[in-house]
């Protein structure tokens, strides 16, 4: 079926069931950002490969959503059916609301998969629909009747991860949360977010490419603790040793009947950003709506955590050591893909102990192709990579000691005076978070500026946030932590030691080149004075960035004292680790800035 004739089954079904408008989002049950192939319906009907973006479908009009990351990549793809692309402004909202009421007739009925919409988002939805009394049905699975030969759910084993990495104990950390609830004057709890229930239980799963999650949901009470998924993907072993824990396994559509059980004066605490608002609707009991309990402790590290985190990135910039070299000795030799780029990514990766896979797809954009934010190479459209011109590349690793993601642009010939100029205020950006000090307190939004300065001085700018959260052999993007500079209704986030954030300011040129310079940081304590306790962050990634990018005379001192500072750092962390040409190599790249 081509997208028109997907639009055309999917207006049927809204006929047959009386609806005027139909949205479909990018998420699945658990409010993912990233699905797996099942859930992939947005992606089905729009043809849009992007891993974010809405469609919003009405008898006239098929639209899709997206933000800037995605402005290039879905003008193409969105190019040969009559999907028409809406770009959106960051801090304005979800946009399509407005954009209904003001399409639809007064009353009209708009359609939602009520599993795939959280009950906050219902919430906003419906503030736009106000003015318009607009009715919202969730109890509409449309994609199911017109979905011919859709992938069924996952099957891939759900596995231990051991504690030696963890650094606690399932029991320790139930316990934990158990606590939390009294505190919380709660009796249930209500958990739907797959990376916090696979922290919670110190599990892994391989239900969605990336992101070692598996598809389940679980209910903590007083006493019990209920795991439900679906039991046949863990070993007997792994079974009993959960069991031993505590822990009952019960099928992953058996929900609903423990729901039914719960008692009616009692309360439940569940939060409104993750839970599905049908699931939200059958809970029979009081509800405490909060964000989770697993969310925020998930997003400290432990100590043992940040020893591996450490370690990960030493192993991390190895890899990418011998990926460059290789590029750099092949580039002058013959054309490479992109494509073939990111698989020597990943197979350089693979020679590390512990590695698991690719913790997203990585983004290799030469020249043009690097100003496409989230883009993907393809076999067939990709682009060659000669040895000239600018290079994008943010890639990452899944390990089971860590979680990996870096971004680098290069120069594979003589970079003009204006690429040297843009991608030095990027790196002025980037050293401007990096080195910053902030009380206790402090919020991402506050310092997401921090970044800017340097472009906006320039009267230059990047429409994405400047960082986010990294989960510990979890998913690649982990909030709450983040720079940004709005909190898109979830509430500034308060920084705290041991959260490990990326730094990644950058520009784009259309058709021209993209740049970004990301490493990841810790948050640590820094100073005490009589005004606030201080923090601060540690780079913690070690590779060197492209010295032959950077105008010089556009650094102050105190940048230049960063820069040579983890030059210094990425030399003395690795070269223990390389033999001695790539060592050579490693020294000539780690260059100090005069």
């Amino acid at each position: 079926m081509t997208v028109n004739e997907k639009v055309a089954a999917l207006r049927t079904a809204m006929r047959k069931h009386n609806i005027d408008a139909y949205i479909i989002p990018s998420s699945d049950p658990h409010q993912s950002e990233y699905v797996s192939e099942h859930w992939k319906s947005r992606e089905w009907i729009s043809g849009f490969t992007g891993s974010a973006g809405t469609v919003v479908i009405t008898h006239e009009h098929a639209g899709l959503w997206a933000d800037s990351r995605y402005f290039i990549q879905a003008e193409e793809q969105l190019a040969d059916s009559e999907m028409e692309l809406h770009r959106m402004t960051i801090g304005k909202g979800l946009e399509y609301d407005k954009w209904l009421a003001e399409q639809l007739p007064t009353g009209s009925v708009v359609g939602i998969n009520g599993l795939l919409f959280s009950k906050n988002q219902l919430k906003y939805i419906s503030l736009g629909f106000e003015a318009k009394k607009l009715k919202t049905r969730t109890d509409l699975q449309l994609m199911d009747g017109i979905w011919e030969g859709r992938p069924s759910l996952p099957q891939a084993e759900i596995f231990q991860h051991d504690i030696a990495f963890t650094g606690k104990p399932r029991s320790e950390k139930l316990a934990e949360i158990r606590t939390e609830m009294k505190r919380m004057h709660c009796d249930y709890y209500l958990m739907s977010a797959l990376d916090e229930i696979a922290w919670l239980f110190n599990l892994r799963g391989r239900d969605v490419e990336c992101n070692p999650v598996f598809y389940a949901y679980a209910l903590i009470t007083e006493t019990e603790t209920f795991l439900f998924t679906n039991i046949n993907k863990l070993l007997a072993e792994l079974q009993v040793s959960l069991s031993n824990d505590g822990v009952e396994l019960q099928p992953y559509d058996s929900l609903t009947t423990y729901l039914n059980t719960l008692h009616l004066e009692k309360t439940l605490l569940l939060d409104p950003f993750t839970t599905s608002i049908r699931l939200s609707e059958l809970v029979p009991c009081k509800r405490l709506e909060r964000e989770s309990i697993v969310r925020w402790k998930k997003s400290v590290k432990n100590d043992t955590e940040i020893a591996h985190f450490r370690s990960t990135l030493i192993k991390d910039g190895v890899a990418l050591v011998h990926a460059y070299r290789w590029l750099e000795a092949e580039v002058k030799q013959r054309k490479i893909s992109e494509v073939e780029l990111g698989d020597q990514l990943a197979h350089f990766r693979s020679q590390q102990a512990h590695y698991y896979g690719e913790s997203f797809f990585p983004i290799v954009g030469y020249k043009g192709n690097g100003a496409i934010v989230h883009y993907r190479a393809m076999p067939d459209t990709c682009a060659d990579i000669e040895a000239e011109g600018m290079l994008l590349v943010d890639s990452g690793g899944q390990y089971y000691d860590g979680t990996t993601d870096i971004t680098r642009t290069i120069t594979l010939g003589n970079p003009t005076a204006e690429e040297k100029e843009h991608f030095t205020h990027v790196l002025k950006g980037h050293i401007n978070l990096a080195d910053a000090r902030f009380p206790v307190g402090t919020n991402g939004v506050q310092l997401d500026a921090f970044a800017r300065m340097p472009l906006w001085e320039s009267g230059m700018n990047y429409s994405h946030g400047t960082g986010h959260g990294i989960g510990f052999f979890l998913n690649v993007h982990e909030f709450p932590p983040k720079f940004a500079p709005t909190t898109n209704g979830r509430g500034a986030t308060v920084l705290k030691p041991n959260m490990i954030m990326s730094n990644e300011p950058g520009l784009y040129r259309k058709d021209k080149y993209g740049i970004r310079t990301e490493n990841l940081m810790v948050c640590v304590p820094d100073i005490e004075t009589e005004f606030a306790k201080f923090l601060k962050f540690e780079t913690v990634t070690l590779f060197p960035i492209d010295t032959a990018l950077i105008d010089v005379d556009l650094l102050t001192k105190k940048e230049k004292i960063w820069f040579n500072k983890y030059h210094t750092t990425v030399f003395e962390k690795l070269a223990p680790h390389l033999d001695a040409d790539a060592t050579a190599w490693l020294r000539g790249k780690c260059a100090l800035l005069e």
